[in-house]
């Protein structure tokens, strides 16, 4: 009897190692296939890397778009704007940093009326809230409350460019001065050529060009500035626009305006720069006359050489002087459609694009005057031409026969019978 028990004993005993051998060999066959079908995927590299470079990119992105500051983040980042950079008709410019280290320049809107206020600040953070370019300033972000419209700008910290011009020490020699006129004038094509919706500054000038460490120009100052569609060719505006010795005349007048009033702008602001110099200033008996009328009948009698010495143009900067001259007298034309597009004007500037002899745009002011290099002999030239797209039709006059860059850029000139 005892032994029959043992035998089922053992019987039993057999059965429960063999279950708990099976349940084992169970378990390591799912865990080794689990394992199989890991490896079997494939292995992204670094992918807890990339997550962390997505949620930056995101971040990032989430900051491209004009941020919204509050008047007690602003008080500390400008010391209860205790540092002052400067003021304007619009408002006062204070120096601040943000805890990150992130220098600003923190302007603080004032006007006349609220409506003024609210224009301006729609105007800037309209336009230049919404795009990005190396040679504009960028715009940070915006306070909007009762006791405060702020606007929050990179800071720059080699100020404008009139200080340079007009103030200091000529310290900057004609090289960087190039480079400076280069940089603007690749902002202003990005504005009329390359954004969405073509946007119109209406107030280029030697104040409004900011200078960063490095004496790298980013236009500035978008308060009267405008977004236009660009089927719409012409603007009608309400009241003038711009600074007066820098505003096109047309901005003046019952005229159509074009984006060419920033063109005919930049033109002042480069004669500004060629001369190192104001336009016009009263205060120095040497600039009673107009230095853009100087400057064109120097070069329409060839005396060129007599305008660099007065403008103290060394031998080495004469090249880039002249063709920015010749670039600065296209830029004022009279008449709009005489006036090159800004993307032009970079390349004629850079030098891959020739500059063709400029006609004269004060005739307006002046009466008939001979063009300097005139294509034919004894011949006046006027602006009796009236251009609508590519077409050119030309009234009591004849065309002269116009060189080939001329014609590629749509600039013809017309010469009157004599």
């Amino acid at each position: 009897m005892s032994t029959s028990t043992d035998d089922g004993a053992s019987v039993g005993a057999v059965v429960v190692i063999v279950l708990v051998i099976a349940v084992k060999v169970g378990i390591l066959i799912c865990v080794c296939r689990r394992r199989n079908q890991t490896d079997s995927r494939p292995v992204i590299p670094g992918s807890k890397f990339l997550t962390l470079a997505i949620d930056k990119f995101l971040n990032d992105m989430e900051r491209e778009k004009p941020i919204r500051f509050t008047d007690q983040q602003l008080r500390i980042a400008t010391d209860n704007y205790s540092n002052l950079l400067g003021s304007g008709g619009f408002g006062t410019v204070y120096k601040g940093i943000f805890t990150n280290g992130t220098m600003v320049a923190v302007k603080v809107l004032r006007g006349s009326s609220n409506k003024k206020i609210e224009e301006q600040f729609m105007a800037e953070v309209g336009t230049i809230g919404r795009i990005h370019h190396f040679n504009l300033v960028r715009l940070y972000g915006f306070c909007f409350e009762n006791n405060l419209i702020a606007l929050v700008y990179e800071y720059m910290g080699n100020g404008s460019l009139d200080k340079y011009l007009f103030h200091e020490k000529k310290t900057l020699g004609y090289e960087k001065l190039h480079d400076i006129a280069v940089g603007t004038a690749r902002g202003i094509a990005y504005l009329h050529e390359e954004c969405q919706q073509r946007i119109i500054h209406y107030d280029i000038k030697p104040g409004n060009i900011l200078l960063d460490r490095n004496f790298n120009p980013k236009v500035a100052d978008f308060g009267l500035a405008k977004l236009c569609n660009r089927d719409n060719t012409h603007i009608t505006m309400t009241g003038g626009r711009g600074t007066p010795g820098y505003a096109a005349p047309e901005l003046w007048m019952p005229f159509p305006i074009t984006h060419k009033c920033d063109v005919y702008s930049y033109g002042m602001l480069l004669f500004e720069i060629i001369g190192r110099r104001r336009n016009l200033d009263i205060k120095l008996a040497e600039s009673q006359e107009w230095f853009p009328t100087w400057v064109w009948k120097k070069i329409d009698t060839g005396q060129l050489g007599e305008l660099m010495i007065v403008c103290e143009i060394e031998e080495r900067s004469k090249e880039i002087a002249e063709r920015m001259i010749k670039i600065a007298l296209w830029c004022v034309q009279y008449r709009q459609e005489l006036r090159p597009i800004m993307s032009v004007v970079v390349k004629m500037l850079e030098g891959s694009l020739e500059v063709p002899e400029p006609g004269n745009p004060f005739q307006h002011l002046m009466g008939a005057v001979t063009v300097a290099h005139p294509v034919q002999e004894s011949k006046t030239y006027n602006t009796t031409t009236i251009s609508s797209g590519s077409s050119v039709i030309v009234t009591d006059s004849s065309v002269v026969c116009a060189t080939p860059i001329m014609r590629k850029y749509e600039i013809e000139l017309a010469s009157s019978n004599v």
